[in-house]
């Protein structure tokens, strides 16, 4: 069975930095991304990592800030640098269906229990 540990999440002021690990239970042959919601909002894609680190796919929104990363046990992480109030969220990890990345939840079908991230003004 496949299984997403997620960790890292926390509280910080804007300007500051978090970063976020999920331990994922896969080959590496699959995707994996971070995806956020806000209350009221939609889910978005945030960040994906193709199998072996690369190429990489970010939402414009976190381009120069975020960066996501992947090791050789699978797990990804996302560390983001100054953070924004609009960047508060719950952040998930999920896997994708296939090798290919994109930021679109539904091409995804394992899903972590997600880590909250809150920043302040």
């Amino acid at each position: 069975q496949v299984q997403l540990v997620e960790s890292g999440g926390g509280s910080v002021q804007a300007g500051g930095s978090l970063r976020l690990s999920c331990a994922a239970s896969i080959y590496n042959t699959e995707c994996i991304g971070w995806f956020r919601q806000a209350p009221g909002k939609e889910r978005e894609g945030v960040a994906s990592v193709y199998p072996g680190g690369s190429p990489t796919y970010y939402t414009d929104s976190v381009k120069g800030r975020f960066t996501i990363s992947r090791d050789a046990r699978n797990t990804v992480y996302l560390q983001m640098n100054s953070l924004r109030p609009e960047d508060t969220a719950m952040y998930y990890c999920a896997i994708g269906r296939t090798w290919a990345c994109t930021l679109s939840s539904i091409d995804f079908n394992v899903w972590g229990q997600g880590t909250q991230v809150t920043v302040s003004s």
